[in-house]
């Protein structure tokens, strides 16, 4: 089974600015950006309260 590694913030940023400089990519156009937004929101809120 592969290793996950959970989507960052500054991995998402990066994804969401590729994004942005070619609208007309795969990445932006399925929709990509937006799911990393989402797996980042979801990896903050399952951080344990004493990690941060």
């Amino acid at each position: 089974m592969p290793k996950e590694t959970p989507m960052t913030r500054e991995a998402a940023d990066r994804i969401r600015e590729a994004a942005e400089r070619d609208p007309h990519s795969p990445t932006a156009q399925d929709g990509f950006p937006d799911r990393a937004d989402r797996a980042v929101d979801r990896n903050e809120d399952q951080q344990d309260p004493e990690e941060e």
